[in-house]
């Protein structure tokens, strides 16, 4: 009889920091190594690479795996799932304490690969292997993973299948059932319905946006929002600038489509944005247009800056970092004066994407969208689409997955309680098939 245990590390009391271990008997799997990004005041072009892991520990930014040290086993792989800095940021902080291959999905391997050659602190060697989307790996004779398609606001995200003796556990952490995406294909519920069928022992999946009602609309509709606006801001000569998620491939590119229609050169500002979209285009994600610029560094950035004031405006659309207030992003840097780049009366500043529900960020978000109304700017906001499922959206997964067991993580505890309310309403029992964990748990199945 082989024993199944799962470790919550991080993610559990917070939005945030994932990192969950699935230990099988004395193999243990790794899923995730996230940052929790309000913690440090990070924001996208984020500098944490001198830091020691003890100190994020002990600012609550990275997940506290010092719990590891209690659990019988060995770490044989640590998998990730999509791109995003709450599940990849702490690869460079603790991967290297554990002699284990780092398996993604291609998108997310090459962002790997990216987080531990800018880290300055610790010597990172651990093997970073892609695992196409479909794709199995044998970590041991025993356990298999496997990828499956998933859609979310990422590019190339999946759900982790762990195979096991005693059956299958799936880690479904982050996800959207997009049926109608704007890059790659639906998710495949062919072979989650399957999976259903052939008994799934346990599945971990995110709690984020259970609390919200109904169903997540799809990207498409995302897209023809940003569009509606962009295309309606060009009645009156000004200033547009808009702002969004630089790791939100798909929408850059709805971004990029509207500004080709509205004859107005796309400009992508930021470090981030530089990374994410150019890894994107040099794996055929994304084609850009012949005219397209981006800049990452401050300096390139200055100028870019510099230029398009005295060009005028008119004939840009700057595409920018700062939707939630970061501290140094540009459009922050751009409200606060400083930048060649002023907000003139008129000018108008597209939010594509909502703030998120920490007192910090939201603080923030108040001060940049004050600072941008001071200086005469519209204020679009909210032009966005969540990357994240709502209530009906997991009712629907829970009933096409019917594990025995389900723990929902990456949230904190009112996310977790919403996720089970829905789950009883499914027909599972708090304490008995569904279960709230919070970090430095274990559980055995």
């Amino acid at each position: 009889m082989t024993e199944i245990g799962i470790i919550a590390v991080g993610g559990y009391n917070e939005m945030g920091k994932n990192m969950t271990g699935v230990r099988v008997d004395n193999d243990i799997i790794v899923l995730d190594m996230g940052l929790q990004l309000d913690r440090v005041q990070i924001h996208e072009d984020v500098e944490i690479d001198k830091m020691h892991s003890m100190d994020l520990i002990k600012m609550g930014a990275i997940p506290d795996d010092t719990v590891m040290n209690e659990v019988s086993g060995t770490v044989k792989a640590i998998v990730c799932t999509h791109g995003h800095l709450d599940h990849i940021g702490a690869i460079p902080k603790l991967a290297h304490r554990y002699k284990a291959p780092i398996i993604a999905t291609p998108y997310t391997a090459e962002l790997i690969k990216h987080e531990i050659s800018d880290e300055r602190k610790f010597d990172v060697g651990n093997q970073v292997m892609s695992l196409k989307i479909g794709g199995r790996y044998n970590i041991t004779p025993d356990i298999q993973i496997e990828f499956i398609r998933m859609q979310h606001s990422i590019v190339d995200s999946a759900f982790a299948a762990i195979h096991t003796p005693e059956g299958v556990v799936l880690y479904a952490s982050d996800f959207k059932l997009d049926r109608t995406p704007t890059i790659g294909e639906p998710p495949d519920f062919q072979r989650l319905k399957k999976l259903g069928k052939e008994g799934v022992k346990a599945m971990i999946t995110e709690s984020t946006n259970s609390g919200h009602s109904g169903k997540t609309p799809s990207e498409r509709i995302a897209r023809d929002l940003v569009r509606d606006v962009l295309l309606g801001t060009e009645e009156t000569e000004s200033g547009v600038i808009i702002t969004t998620f630089s790791s939100h491939v798909a929408r850059i590119n709805a971004i990029i489509q509207a500004a080709e229609e509205m004859d107005r050169i796309p400009v992508l500002l930021g470090r981030s944005m530089e990374r994410y979209l150019s890894i994107a285009r040099d794996m055929k994600y994304i084609d850009f247009p012949k005219n397209l610029e981006i800049h990452g560094s401050r300096n390139a950035v200055d100028k870019a800056l510099r230029r398009i004031s005295q060009d005028g405006k008119k004939k840009y659309l700057p595409i920018v970092t700062g939707h939630q207030g970061e501290p140094d992003s540009i459009l922050t840097r751009i409200a606060n004066g400083e930048t060649h780049f002023k907000i003139d009366s008129g000018d108008k500043v597209i939010f594509s994407a909502n703030a998120i529900p920490n007192p910090m960020t939201l603080a923030n978000r108040y001060a940049l969208e004050t600072k941008l109304k001071m200086a005469g700017a519209r204020i679009y906001d909210n032009v966005h689409v969540s990357g994240h499922a709502s209530r009906e959206d997991h009712w629907e997964l829970l009933r096409m997955i019917s594990p025995e067991q389900v723990v929902p993580s990456h949230g904190n505890m009112e996310m977790h309680s919403s996720y089970v309310e829905m789950a009883e309403d499914a027909g599972y029992v708090f304490g008995d098939t569904v279960h709230i964990m919070r970090n430095g748990e274990e559980m055995i199945l």
